[in-house]
C-alpha cells in the first residue's frame, strides 16, 4: 500500500474509503498495511470530519511512527480484534564477531528479501540487535529468510507479547536539548534542531517533508506548542518540551527532545 507520488496518494485515499465502507457494510474490521506519515496524512484527509467508519492507528507501541489503520470499533461491532502486528527480535549468531548495525542496515536487509515496504513498521536498532514490527502474515517469511545484516550472520525470532515482555524494545526517550531561536516557529526550531540554515529549513517545508503531530505541515511559520512532535524526512524528529523566557537580545529559549 506504499505511495510516493501525489497520484499514488490520491489512489490510496480511494482505497481507504473502500476499506471504511467495507468495514461499515459487513460489520468486520478492515486493516491497512503500515503507513508512512504521508500516507497517514492522506488517510486523515480521506476520512474528513465525518468518516464513514471510525478508525484507529497503531504501530506496535506508543512511540511508533509507521502505523497501521484499523477501520471499525469494538463499541460499534460488539467484538474486539487485535491489530495483526508481530514483533521480531534480530540477534547476531556470534556477539564476538558481530558489527553494530544501523536502521538503514536492517531495513536494507529486509528489503533485499523482496517484501513490500507496507509489511514492515518501525525498526528499533540497538547495537548489534534490532526489534522489528511487521505484519503477522510476513513474520514467518522474515524469520525463515533473514539470516544476514551487512556482514553479520543473524537469527530472527518472533516475540510473544506476554511471555517475552522483558525482551521488547524499551520506549524511546528523547534527549533534551536547549535551543535559542528567534521564535517558536516550526521552521526556526527545526533549523536549530537539525543544524540547518533557515533557507534549508524552508525548502524542507516546500518539499512536503515536514510533519507536525503526524500531519503534513506546509506552514513554515506555524507556532509550535509544548508536546508538538515534528518529523522531518531524512533528518529525524523532535518534540517541543517547553518554552523558556526571552533572552536579553529578544530571542526565545526552548527545550526540545531529540529522538536519536
Amino acid at each position: 500500500m506504499a505511495a510516493q507520488t501525489q497520484k499514488e496518494l490520491e489512489q490510496l485515499k480511494k482505497r481507504f474509503q473502500e476499506l471504511a465502507e467495507k468495514a461499515f457494510r459487513q460489520n468486520v474490521f478492515a486493516f491497512t498495511g503500515f503507513l508512512s506519515l504521508a500516507e497517514q496524512d492522506a488517510l486523515l484527509e480521506a476520512m474528513g470530519r465525518n468518516p464513514v467508519c471510525p478508525f484507529t492507528l497503531w504501530g506496535g507501541k506508543e512511540d511508533c511512527e509507521r502505523r497501521m489503520a484499523r477501520f471499525g470499533s469494538p463499541e460499534e461491532f460488539g467484538y474486539e480484534e487485535e491489530f495483526p502486528i508481530a514483533a521480531l527480535k534480530v540477534s547476531p549468531l556470534s556477539e564476538k564477531f558481530a558489527q553494530d548495525c544501523s536502521h538503514r542496515d536492517f531495513l536494507g536487509a529486509l528489503m533485499h528479501l523482496g517484501i513490500d515496504r507496507g509489511t514492515v513498521g518501525d525498526i528499533f536498532p540497538e547495537g548489534k540487535h534490532a526489534w522489528i514490527f511487521c505484519t503477522e502474515t510476513v513474520a514467518p517469511f522474515i524469520c525463515e529468510n533473514l539470516d544476514r545484516v551487512r556482514h553479520t550472520a543473524v537469527r530472527c525470532e518472533k516475540l510473544d507479547r506476554e511471555a517475552d515482555a522483558g525482551q521488547w524494545p524499551a520506549p524511546v526517550v528523547p534527549e533534551p536539548v536547549r535551543l535559542v531561536v528567534s521564535a517558536n516557529r516550526a521552521d526556526a526550531v527545526a533549523a536549530k534542531a537539525f543544524h540547518l540554515s533557515r533557507g534549508q529549513s524552508l525548502e524542507l517545508f516546500r518539499a512536503g517533508k515536514v510533519y507536525v503531530n503526524g500531519r503534513l505541515c506546509e506552514n513554515n511559520s506555524l507556532l509550535l506548542k509544548p508536546q508538538d512532535v515534528v518529523s522531518v524526512r531524512g533528518f529525524g524528529r523532535f518534540v517541543l518540551l517547553e518554552e523558556g523566557e526571552e533572552t536579553k537580545k529578544g530571542r526565545l529559549g526552548v527545550t526540545v527532545g531529540l529522538y536519536r
